[in-house]
């Protein structure tokens, strides 16, 4: 169910409280949402760059795995090779997850070791997790490289009301899915802490469609923070994330034998302070990622990265903020025991300006210096601009790049010679409001790459495509309240992505959504969503159509009290069939039950 689609699109509206108030003479008093479209935090609607949010509904309504509640999003599609704990890959406007970075609670999370530095969604579940926010548009000027088509922020869950509070859910479902969440923590004016447990198991479904033998998957996952104001002007804190699980998968369609033992685990810790005028952060993370496939041709990938970083604000006047920061990071793959790595250090600064009301400018700009290669300047320049009071036009620019992973680079595929890839992305939209909470919302977005870096199969290693690869399209997304208990809303996403005139595989062109949501009584609601993908392309060398495919999905939920709900989600209710990569199965009809509670 994509109710995250109207929860998006009603924050925008919520966030301009005096135009709605204006329209209607009632007084409205809602506090902003703060995002971090730069370096410099603004709001919602203030931001010039394109940005979606999940909550905890939208997360939990998107069933156990995360891909599924981001493929809700407009521009956002998933690829899998079969069911949960498989490998999942995101595409965001027609890019793949290699030119996406990913954080969780401020760690970052994409692998060093993997092919194409990335991160697999499908070993990435919901339990623990309270928002993920979805920064579309090149962000490599902020966050650096791998980040072309955008940057996935992911915050565990965290105490909303002083004292001491948690959430707890139990799930049962279709191939014997289970999965039990808890989560506890204590906040009051100087201290704030969480801490989350999850544990997923599943006897799945058969990975490929060439054989009947189920694949399972089993993972336990925690996350933790922890912050304390020491002084007023000194806060200090940590972040830290682990999770373990067995992934079983088909590894040929002759052999349905694989499994894959992964371990991921993280920690950062950092220290804000206020100087001045100035407000300091500094941290220090690590991360390490390790997947053993005892039968694979290279059976052990061990992926680390330790960053430091420093990041300085200030506010110049009522009308300017700048920030200014440094990081180093150093990034460690090991296939098999080859130890392979890079280091990389930045410098980069970001100036936003609101010369006007209704009028925000931001400019940031990076330099990377690389062990391994010539430095490398990025920028970004973004505007919002409200031009009525129902009306806000968003624009950014930036340009961006992809240095070569480890792998590509040094693992038994390796190429000669790689250069990093480079990159420019530029999109506009527009923004209406209809009435008090109805949105509707247009943005169009252009993405070329040159210096592509893919398997080249007449070489048998990695090499970069001649040619410049682009990815275009239109985003289109509205959200109407028909009445107090009715709500509509659907998104339509028109993506074309080619090199030289072939198509990149598994990218729709054409992606639609329709969601219902229905209060039948105060405390029984219901949701229904209907999807339609239709023209894609998938296979090497000569790509040929997958099947167009039209879901259904149905969610009933009942308050059994103002903190305690229980759910039932029926998937794929048509049963139909289909594949988003070529000989993978999906999910046949789903049914899950649950119950949540917070206390």
């Amino acid at each position: 169910m994509k109710n995250s689609i109207r929860h998006i699109l009603l924050c925008s509206a919520a966030l301009m409280p005096s135009q709605i108030a204006a329209q209607s003479g009632a007084v409205i008093d809602l506090d902003p949402i703060t995002v971090y479209g730069g370096l410099l935090p603004t709001t919602l609607d203030a931001t010039g760059a394109t940005i979606d949010l999940l909550d905890s509904d939208d997360l939990g309504q998107g069933g156990s795995a995360v891909g599924d509640s981001l493929a809700a999003l407009p521009g956002v599609t998933v690829s899998a090779n079969g069911g949960l704990g498989t490998r999942a890959a995101v595409r965001v406007r027609g890019l793949d997850a290699s030119y996406l970075g990913v954080r969780v609670d401020g760690i970052e999370v994409t692998d060093p070791s993997s092919t194409q530095t990335s991160f697999n969604f499908g070993t990435l579940t919901s339990g623990t997790l309270d928002r993920i926010t979805l920064v579309k548009g090149t962000q490599s000027a902020i966050y650096g490289s791998d980040a072309i088509a955008g940057m996935i922020d992911v915050q565990s869950w965290r105490p909303d009301a002083d004292g001491v509070s948690g959430r707890a859910s139990l799930e049962y479902g279709s191939f014997n899915t289970r999965t039990a969440t808890g989560s506890v923590g204590f906040r009051d004016a100087r201290a704030e802490l969480a801490f989350s447990l999850s544990r997923v198991t599943t006897d799945g479904f058969s990975a490929r469609d060439s054989d009947d033998e189920d694949d399972g998957f089993a993972q336990t996952s925690a996350n933790l923070f922890a912050a304390y104001q020491l002084t007023d002007a000194l806060r200090v804190g940590v972040s830290g994330l682990w999770s373990d699980g067995t992934s079983e998968f088909d590894r040929s369609s002759s052999n349905s034998s694989g499994d894959t033992v992964e371990e991921r685990s993280g920690l950062r810790a950092f220290a804000e302070f206020a100087s001045g005028a100035w407000l300091h952060e500094v941290s220090l993370s690590g991360f390490r990622s390790d997947r053993y496939d005892a039968g694979g041709y290279t059976k052990e990938f061990i992926g680390e990265r330790l960053k430091a970083a420093y990041l300085g604000r200030v506010t110049l006047s009522p009308m300017a903020e700048l920030a200014f920061g440094l990081d180093w990071t150093e990034e460690r793959a090991a296939l098999d025991g080859s130890d392979f790595d890079a280091s990389n250090a930045a410098a980069f600064g970001e100036v936003k300006l609101a010369p006007r009301d209704d009028l925000e400018i931001s400019a940031t700009l990076r330099y990377d210096d690389y062990s391994d290669f010539d430095g490398a300047f990025s920028g970004r320049a973004a505007l919002a601009w409200r031009a009525t009071g129902a009306t806000t036009v968003r624009s950014s620019f930036g340009t961006g790049y992809r240095a070569p992973s480890l792998y590509e680079r040094f693992g038994p595929y390796a190429g000669t010679d790689l250069e990093s890839e480079t990159s420019r992305s530029f999109d506009l939209g527009v923004e209406q409001q209809i009435g008090q909470a109805g949105t509707l919302r247009a943005t169009a977005f252009y993405i070329e790459i040159d210096n592509l870096i893919q398997y080249d199969f007449a070489s048998g290693g990695y090499a970069q495509v001649p040619g410049t690869t682009v990815s275009k399209g239109v985003e289109l997304s509205a959200a109407y309240p028909v009445s107090d208990r009715l709500s509509l809303s659907g998104n339509y996403t028109y993506t074309l992505a080619e090199t030289d005139g072939d198509r990149l595989t598994r990218v729709p062109r054409h992606e639609l959504s329709l969601s219902a949501d229905l209060e039948v009584t105060d405390r029984v609601s219901t949701g229904l969503t209907v999807t339609r993908v239709a023209d894609i392309l998938d296979g090497f060398g000569m790509p040929t159509p997958l099947d167009d495919y039209t879901l259904v999905d149905l969610t009933a939920r009942y308050d059994l009290s103002d903190r305690t709900q229980a759910y039932a989600t029926v998937r794929n209710l048509t049963d139909e069939e289909y594949e988003t990569v070529r000989g993978y199965n999906t999910s046949e009809r789903a049914l899950y039950v649950g119950i949540r509670t917070d206390f």
